[in-house]
This record gives C-alpha cells, sequence and structure tokens, in this order.
C-alpha cells in the first residue's frame, strides 16, 4: 500500500509514508503539483516500477522542489531526487541555500530544462518585471526554485520581494489564483508546457512578462548555468512566444546509494527513452549525451552506465 501525502509547507515533514512490498523502496523527491518535476518523477518511477526487477521499487513524491530535494537527499527523507545544476553546484558546495554543510550527493542523468515562467492575464498592465512593484505574485512554494531564480533577478531591477506582495502557493494554486484574478502575475520554475500553465490557458489568454533591454543578457553573464529559452507561442496559446530564463536539470541521489542499484535505475529510464518520451512531453527535450556535461559528478552507477 502507498500513502502520498501532498505537501503544505516547507518543512522536511512535508513527505511521504511508503509501505511497499519490495526490498528496495525508492522515493523521488518532485515539486509542488502543476509544474514538470512530478509527472517526471512519476514517469520515471513507471519505468523503474516496469523494467529494474522485483527488488527495486519507487515512488514519486510531493516536495518543495528544487532547492529543498538535495537536503531531503542529505536527510534521508528521499532515495533520489530532481534539481537543477546550479543549485546541485551549491549543495555540493556547501554554498548559497545550503551554507549549513555540504551534501554527500552525486548526479544520475540529465533531465529536461526548467524555465522561469513569468505570466499574466493578456490585458494585464504588467509589461516588464519592473512593473511587479507592489503587485500581488504567486510566486510558488516556498523552498522551490521558484524563489531562487527571482532573489536572482529582482536584484538585477534593482528590487527585491519586498517590492512585490508574494503568495507562496503551488503552482496549481498559483494560476488558478491568476485565472480568478486573485493574484495580478503567477510565476513558475518548470519544464514546457506545465500543466498549471496549460491549466490557466484553456480559460484565459495569457502573456510572457518580457525582460527589460540587456537584462537577460546581464543574468546570463552572472551565471553561466543560466540560459535564454524560447517557448514558441503555440505552447499556451499566446500572441508572441515568450524568451524567458532557463537551467538544465538532473536527477541525483545519495553518494551512499548502492551502484548497482543506480545503474538499474538510469538503465530502466534511458533504455527505455522512446516509451519515456511517449508518456511524458518534457522527456522529449533529453539528451542523453548531456548526462556527461553535468555540473556535479556522476555517481559510480551512472557512469558505469553513460561511459559504456
Amino acid at each position: 500500500m502507498i500513502k502520498l501525502l501532498k505537501a503544505t509547507g516547507v518543512a522536511a515533514g512535508l513527505l511521504v509514508s511508503v509501505g511497499l512490498a519490495q526490498a528496495e523502496e525508492l522515493r523521488i523527491g518532485t515539486a509542488s503539483l502543476g509544474g514538470a518535476f512530478y509527472p517526471m518523477g512519476q514517469s520515471i518511477s513507471n519505468l523503474v516500477n516496469k523494467y529494474a526487477g522485483d527488488d527495486i521499487s519507487m515512488v514519486p513524491v510531493v516536495t518543495g522542489g528544487s532547492v529543498q530535494n538535495p537536503r531531503l537527499i542529505d536527510s534521508g527523507e528521499v532515495e533520489i531526487a530532481i534539481t537543477n545544476n546550479n543549485l546541485a553546484v551549491l549543495a555540493v558546495n556547501g554554498k548559497g541555500p545550503y551554507k549549513s554543510g555540504a551534501i554527500e550527493m552525486s548526479a544520475v542523468a540529465a533531465l529536461h530544462p526548467s524555465v522561469l515562467h513569468m505570466i499574466v492575464l493578456e490585458d494585464s498592465d504588467i509589461k516588464t518585471i519592473e512593473d511587479l512593484k507592489g503587485k500581488r505574485v504567486a510566486v510558488g512554494p516556498a523552498g522551490g526554485g521558484t524563489l531562487g531564480f527571482m532573489n536572482f533577478l529582482l536584484p538585477l531591477h534593482g528590487m527585491s520581494m519586498d517590492d512585490i506582495v508574494p503568495s507562496f502557493l503551488s503552482y496549481s494554486d498559483g494560476f488558478s489564483q491568476l485565472s480568478d484574478g486573485n493574484v495580478d502575475a503567477a510565476f513558475a520554475l518548470s519544464g514546457y508546457p506545465a500543466g498549471a500553465v496549460m491549466q490557466a490557458a484553456a480559460g484565459n489568454k495569457l502573456r510572457f512578462i518580457s525582460f527589460s533591454d540587456g537584462i537577460m543578457d546581464k543574468a546570463l553573464e552572472k551565471n553561466g548555468a543560466f540560459k535564454s529559452v524560447e517557448i514558441p507561442a503555440d505552447v499556451y496559446g499566446t500572441a508572441e512566444p515568450g524568451q524567458v530564463i532557463g537551467v538544465n536539470n538532473m536527477l541525483i541521489v545519495p553518494n551512499s546509494l548502492s551502484a548497482d542499484v543506480v545503474e538499474k535505475i538510469v538503465a530502466s529510464v534511458f533504455d527505455h527513452l522512446e516509451e519515456f518520451q511517449e508518456e511524458n512531453a518534457n522527456a522529449k527535450q533529453i539528451d542523453p549525451a548531456n548526462s556527461l556535461k553535468l555540473a556535479i559528478p556522476l555517481h559510480e552507477g551512472a557512469a558505469r552506465y553513460f561511459n559504456k
């Protein structure tokens, strides 16, 4: 029997109770509902449960997202998780959000990129990030990756979180609040298409908030882990494509996890990449070759697979 408890806060206790018959019970940390990490974790779990053998099983769990997931790896509350390249480097070096201590973890594989969705209703008077001053903004869950990006971008505009009225909501709830007019803008660091944004687009005409001239270049120069990504207009039915900032994602595990187990996980996913991509739209953006170009070292079990 599996019990999955939906996360309602930032504490490490927003996880799960798992009771499975298999010998090796693995929990994969994802993010809040409405983004890309949870369905990604669900698809990975399905492949592992189907192909890794009777001695390994996996279940996706709702977490605070990419910032919190390395901490959950460190505390042993999940055995595998999704985060992004930038945060992985900070985690293994004990910097940024992880100043309390370096985390003993390794990379497993490259995944899809996440992009910062900065969305308003089409008729909004918010055109650029500067226009967010004094506005109500859904900023994702506390501890999620969206906040890290906002704390990076706002100072580039001479702003801080004190200049907006933030609502710390799951992506699903944040974009629902945007549709209802309860917030003026909604942000989500997610692969695309993101379920929460798709849901909002089903009943509303949306528009991307734009970067002011020179700000994107300034951001990319300041942090080489980030990249500029264009989201085609037909993804969410916007009048114009969105020019957004993004970062590549990866699977992470504790260094202590068995190399044999890690190799079985990787083989279950990448030996069946076409099946993965049929089930998950974001998986179509995965390039296996990128797993040899990650920002932190591969776990021994992953290195065995990708260096064959």
